[in-house]
């Protein structure tokens, strides 16, 4: 007989092991059994965890880290990835297309840079949910969840880092330049897990990441010496009480005094050490700023970078804000997708570009276009990701999807698994409450190499 390899405790299989073990499913049921013993609830959840902690570290994937581009706003597919030629001008909009390096697919026209590599990329064009809201649809595109009034869901940057932890010395998770927004971060998890934050703008001038150096009149001794005592005070006040609070900020103590102390850590932030010539390449500005950190962040160790670029809630005047915001974006990303590729490192990535919702199929009386989460385009490469490819289609109108429609718990399942994260693992929520990773999602293989 076959047997099934699903890294979930209490599942059916035919391995003899099995028989031997109880989930919380049959906990009821073991427990009313003769001869149960004096194992106790808490003894039989910690067995499990081990159980499950065991069976998830065989488990491997095929990307080590990601870059998520977050568009905040809600970015216009229309003038983007997904431009109707065919459709009524009142639907097409005044903007030009471009042909890219796939056959056939078109892009807007702000976009030739990234066309002309659209070889490297899978192109979603049928991403949809319900949620017009920007908190609502931004909440979808962190966690891969709908809202709940009931539960705060933790982004992904939190679950790999959870998963994970720290590569290097490095935070798990990274944004750039601070917390965009409150769905990025921890939810029911520990604080112990939400994002680095850099605390400025790399693409400012004299740019330096917060908390990141000794302070003045400190010595490595005296660095050691403070390390060593404020460890002391910690044990001390653990011993005394135990909260999420305590743990986490001796976490971060931790977390902290290893990037302050290691020379290799900190030079992963230092982007003046790019040389100049591609510095330039990226472009000088936000966009260029932002993506080559985030390269040279995941090349250090980093886990998860998340990092924003403009202002997309085009209600009015689509067509000079894309002009304006586009370009710096366009030629950024087609560097960092050739940067990425040219160090062996895109096929360990896997970069992102989302944003909560597309706009809506038709121009409005300001010449812009209004919230529309039926239908949107999200992009992917690298990472185990199938390369110079389109997923989905929306119709003739990009109304709605004709092709393929995907959910944010399908998209982020599939990444979950490229990063060798089972999805329906189960975390532990305030009141032991076991929340899967992500509720109903599954693998879409039509994405993967």
């Amino acid at each position: 007989m076959e047997q099934i390899r699903r890294p979930v405790t209490g599942t059916w299989n035919d391995d003899p092991a099995h028989f031997r073990t109880v989930s919380r499913r049959n906990f009821l049921t073991v427990g009313a059994l003769a001869g149960f013993g004096s194992l106790t609830l808490a003894d039989l959840l910690r067995s499990e965890a081990r159980a499950e902690q065991k069976s998830y570290a065989n488990f491997e994937g095929t990307a080590k880290s990601v870059i998520h581009i977050f568009l905040p706003g809600g970015m216009a597919h229309q003038e983007s990835f997904d431009p109707k030629p065919y459709a009524p001008i009142e639907y097409r909009g005044e903007m030009g297309m471009v042909q890219t390096k796939v056959p056939g697919v078109l892009f807007g026209d702000t976009l030739p840079k990234t066309a002309a590599l659209a070889d490297k990329l899978c192109v979603i064009r049928s991403m949809t949910h319900g949620e017009a809201a920007h908190e609502r649809g931004t909440h979808n595109m962190y966690t891969g969840y709908r809202p709940s009034p009931a539960l705060q869901y933790p982004s992904i940057g939190s679950v790999v880092s959870h998963e994970y932890g720290p590569r290097n010395n490095l935070p798990p998770y990274v944004c750039i330049p601070t917390l965009p927004n409150v769905y990025a971060g921890t939810g029911y998890l520990s604080s112990a897990f939400s994002p680095f934050c850099l605390g400025s703008d790399p693409a400012g001038g004299g740019f330096k990441v917060q908390d990141l150096g000794l302070p003045g009149g400190i010595d490595d001794n005296r660095f050691t010496t403070r390390r060593s005592m404020l460890s002391a005070v910690n044990q001390h006040f653990q011993k005394k009480e135990k909260s999420d609070l305590l743990t986490a900020m001796d976490t971060f103590y931790d977390r902290a005094y290893s990037l302050i102390s290691s020379q290799q850590a900190r030079e992963a932030f230092n982007i003046e050490a790019e040389p100049a010539a591609l510095r330039d390449a990226y472009g000088r500005n936000t966009a260029g700023a932002r993506m080559l950190l985030a390269r040279r962040l995941v090349q250090a160790g980093v886990r998860l970078v998340n990092l924003t670029y403009g202002g997309w809630d085009m209600h009015n005047a689509i067509v000079p804000g894309f002009k304006g915001q586009m370009p710096p974006f366009d030629q950024a990303f087609a560097t960092l997708i050739s940067d990425l590729e040219s160090t062996g490192l895109l096929k360990d990535t896997i970069v992102m570009v989302s944003s909560e919702f597309g706009r809506t199929p038709k121009i409005n009386a300001t010449a812009g276009r209004d919230h529309w989460p039926k239908v949107f385009s999200v992009v992917l490469a690298g990472g185990g990701i199938k390369a110079g490819s389109v997923f989905g289609s929306s119709n003739a109108t990009a109304s709605e999807p004709e092709e393929n429609a995907i959910g944010p718990e399908d998209l982020f399942y599939t990444i979950y698994n490229c990063l060798g994260i089972v999805a329906d693992k189960e975390l532990m929520a305030p009141g032991d409450r076991p929340i899967e990773i992500i509720d109903g999602g599954h693998v879409r293989k039509e994405l993967l190499a």
